[in-house]
């Protein structure tokens, strides 16, 4: 309504303002790649959303959740920073973000390597960027697997060897009911000769706490009490546990420091090197969501919750000409390691009350952790049954990129290349309870009751094209197709230990999961040949393999591998300089993979066709830039994630889903120093058939039977899909007028979201609770003069408790619903100089 009403306006006034505004208004015109050629934005029939430099400074763009507030058509889940999963277009069915779950829907590139990464998107700092481009819609042409539903591309501004530049930029915040915090940011650009340059880039910045963790207890129910009949009948008091020792307030502090140098040598007039190199690391420590049982920005926590990521990325771009012809190699190394420990009291906690009074096979009743589990020492004694987790993964990845592109002013043009990439994971999970008895743990590993060890690998090849030919000197016809290949394995260690004196086997009194399923020399698994000798583990740490495959007397991973086609198809008519209008046909996919649990057949790709109407206006002598499209889209047999038996991470493909919706946006410069941006989204995206909760090769759930869990519908025809709202949209309005010996700026930013399921699954959802709807402003004032910058700001004015997602800890944790929310109303200034 909003980007309506600016429209009639702008039109209907549209020569009074041609008649006032010279005919070049755009002084920051942005010049994009996304379809690998330098273009200008109002020229490419991609719905597209570009912040450039000028913008990114303005806002204040420092990292991956200050940028997508201003893109509509992103979504996200997360739980704190560097775990992140983005959607595009409502593209998503939850949960993806899991190390062992679907590779992402949405590409992310810095420059021109993706560092799109499983488990969650590579929080790049930003700063010294040219501009961030955002893709809507399959890209999966001449970007590949992971932009099945858009991509997301970070340019950073290159060496320059015509003049030596600097600038450096500080900031100082307070947060209202949090602790204090700030950055420092600076850039060189060296030129070394008239042919070289080098550009330096660093960054500090530390995030104030703004979350308590309180005091609290945990009560756990105690031995069993039986009647005459032996019947259970209640619980003698248990164990009870409190926080006192990790109680703390503002606790979710985070910090992130890094540099990124790059270095630019023209060979000749046709030919340029530009190798790169990033490194950053982020550290965090508590939680950055709300207990909704305990208080507004407040949980109890029972051990420790930090995380530790960082990687560094190492880049080779060669750019030149053979004849008429540009040439483009860009190559890649990424090496990333997360660690993080958190509590998991929540788990023993829902686990408690699940077992309270339960009955196994109509026979054998217990109560409780204490009654249904083994959690002892070694002297026999139970103990506490609080766990919590170490978690890490050492993601490295490689990709290379060879492409050639014919001259962009012929009538007949062309882009083509080869794509390859190969990135693996090696997963480490290790579930504690401290004291627990080593014939109860896993094997060789005391107080260890569940340990995953695995390594993934996911192999992509492609070659790729894309030409277009010009009907008439205003209608251009766009045709590009990639094939591809996949190839994703994985293989090593989940589950329990197992006791050789057993029963009990281990704490959890599995005879089935973990050491019982490891491979014996003879193929068979141990709990089939409890007398075989285990196969040596093929994954370091693990105590034995039982996610492989027994191949000539040797194990090898789990693979699943398939080849394809995906097409773009596209007409454009630019009638004028100021008017493009274009029709789209869009393909693109997501590879499929192995479920980390063994008896799960492998997931199959996933496949999203778009039909797509746009138009780029530019209007009022140069004053007006309006954007819009209209889209529809049909995802077949979606990728679908969840936390399934002992809160173990399953992927099943779903039904089909179709998507609709409509973005735009609008830039207005109705009189000097005065800009006002809107832009926003309306997204309808529903299931087209019922998900069930087990692997249907129908898709479809003929009844609906929730006493047995092969009939029962998790989630009927029509559902919306979750985590991307309806309306999603922000505006921005600066105002800058001279003042003294400079300039001063006036500027307001806000940006609305509507409601959003949490979940697809509609009990779950029901349990979570909606992700609420939400409306933030922003402030700044500022001055500028000479080389020098100094602003106030107010972030968040209103403080407004923001929801941005809705999650629980495990499958049966749904009682304790965690709400992750915005920061707080921050307050601060920043100064900065450029030489």
């Amino acid at each position: 309504m909003l980007l309506a009403s600016l429209s009639t306006t702008i039109l209907s006034s549209g020569t009074a303002w041609a008649q006032e505004a010279p005919k070049t208004v755009y002084d920051d015109e942005i010049v994009v790649t996304a379809q690998k050629r330098e273009e200008n934005l109002q020229d490419v029939p991609i719905s597209i959303q570009a912040l450039g430099t000028k913008k990114l400074d303005q806002l204040n763009v420092a990292n991956f959740q200050d940028f997508s507030k201003l893109l509509p058509s992103v979504s996200f889940q997360s739980s704190q920073p560097g775990v992140t999963t983005v959607y595009m277009r409502g593209v998503a069915s939850g949960g993806d973000g899991n190390h062992s779950g679907s590779l992402p829907s949405v590409g992310v590139y810095l420059d021109e390597q993706p560092v799109t990464t499983i488990g969650g998107t590579l929080d790049v700092h930003i700063y010294d960027i040219a501009r961030i481009e955002s893709l809507a819609g399959p890209q999966g042409t001449l970007y590949g697997a992971s932009s099945q539903a858009g991509t997301i591309r970070i340019i950073t501004n290159k060496p320059d060897p015509s003049a030596f530049e600097g600038r450096v930029d500080g900031e100082i915040n307070s947060i209202k009911h949090g602790d204090m915090g700030g950055r420092l940011e600076g850039m060189i650009n060296a030129p070394i000769s008239e042919m070289a340059a080098v550009r330096v880039v660093g960054w500090y910045q530390r995030d104030g706490g703004y979350i308590d963790n309180v005091p609290g207890t945990r009560s756990f129910l105690g031995k069993e009490i039986l009647d005459g009949n032996g019947d259970l009948i209640g619980n003698q008091p248990g164990i009870t546990v409190n926080n006192a020792a990790f109680v703390e307030k503002n606790f979710n502090d985070a910090e992130v420091y890094g540099g990124r140098a790059a270095l630019k040598v023209d060979l000749d007039d046709n030919w340029t090197v530009t190798p790169t190199v990033l490194y950053q690391k982020q550290k965090s420590h508590g939680t950055f969501y709300q207990d909704p049982r305990v208080g507004e920005l407040q949980v109890q926590r029972f051990y420790p919750d930090n995380r530790t990521d960082k990687f560094i990325q190492a880049a080779l771009t060669i750019e030149g000409k053979l004849g008429n012809f540009d040439i483009t190699y860009a190559g890649a190394y990424l090496d990333r390691k997360a660690y993080q420990i958190n509590d998991y009291t929540d788990y023993a906690e829902a686990y408690d009350a699940l077992y309270a009074n339960y009955t196994y096979e109509g026979d054998f009743q217990c109560s409780g952790l204490q009654g249904c589990f083994f959690f002892k020492d070694n002297a026999g004694n139970t103990i506490d049954p609080r766990q919590y987790i170490i978690g890490t993964d050492h993601f490295r990845k490689m990709s290379q990129e060879f492409r050639i592109a014919s001259p962009q002013d012929e009538r007949f043009r062309v882009v083509a290349g080869l794509f390859y990439q190969r990135q693996s994971n090696h997963i480490h999970q290790d579930y504690i309870i401290p004291g627990l008895a080593d014939a109860l743990s896993v094997n060789g590993r005391p107080g260890t009751l569940w340990l995953t060890e695995q390594k993934r690998v996911d192999k992509d090849y492609a070659a790729f094209g894309e030409a277009s030919f010009d009907i008439t000197p205003t209608v251009t016809l766009t045709g590009g197709g990639r094939y591809y290949k996949y190839d994703n394995s994985l293989i090593g260690f989940f589950g329990f230990g197992r006791n050789p004196n057993g029963p009990p086997y281990n704490g959890a009194g599995s005879s089935r999961t973990g050491v019982a399923g490891c491979y014996t020399t003879t193929g068979a698994i141990l709990r089939d040949n409890p007398g075989g000798t285990l196969l040596p583990a093929e994954v370091e740490g693990s105590p034995c393999t039982n996610l492989a495959d027994f191949v000539g007397g040797k194990l090898v991973p789990k693979r699943t591998k398939d080849t394809g086609f995906t097409h773009r198809l596209n007409l454009t008519w630019k009638p004028s300089e100021d008017i493009l209008a274009y029709a789209t046909w869009s393909r693109g996919f997501r590879p499929g993979g192995i479920n980390r649990r063994a008896t799960i057949v492998p997931y199959a790709a996933d496949f999203l066709t778009n039909y797509e109407l746009g138009m780029k206006t530019t209007l009022a002598g140069g004053a007006v830039r309006l954007n819009a499209a209209v889209y529809m889209q049909d995802w077949k047999r979606f990728q679908f994630s969840f936390l399934g038996l002992n809160s173990f991470t399953e992927i099943h493909n779903g039904p089909n889903a179709r998507i609709k919706g409509i973005e735009a946006d609008v830039n207005i410069r109705p009189v000097e120093g005065l800009t006002i941006a809107a832009a926003a989204s309306y997204t309808d995206a529903k299931t087209r058939a019922s998900l069930c909760t087990f692997d249907d090769p129908t898709y479809v759930c003929a009844t609906d039977d929730p006493a047995d869990p092969d009939k029962f519908i998790a989630a009927p025809k029509g559902t919306r899909l979750p985590v991307t709202p309806k309306f999603n949209g922000n505006a921005t309005i600066r105002y800058q007028f001279p003042l003294g010996p400079g300039e001063m700026h006036l500027q307001s930013v806000i940006a609305h979201r509507s409601s959003a399921s949490a979940d697809i699954r509609v009990t779950d959802a029901t349990e979570l609770g909606r992700i609420k709807g939400s409306t933030t402003v922003d402030f700044a004032l500022g001055f500028d003069w000479s080389n020098y910058s100094f602003e106030l700001f107010l972030q968040n004015a209103f403080d407004e408790r923001a929801q941005l997602s809705r999650f629980s800890n495990c499958s049966e944790c749904n009682g304790r619903v965690q709400v992750l929310v915005s920061q707080p109303q921050t307050i601060g200034a920043r100064l900065g100089a450029k030489f």
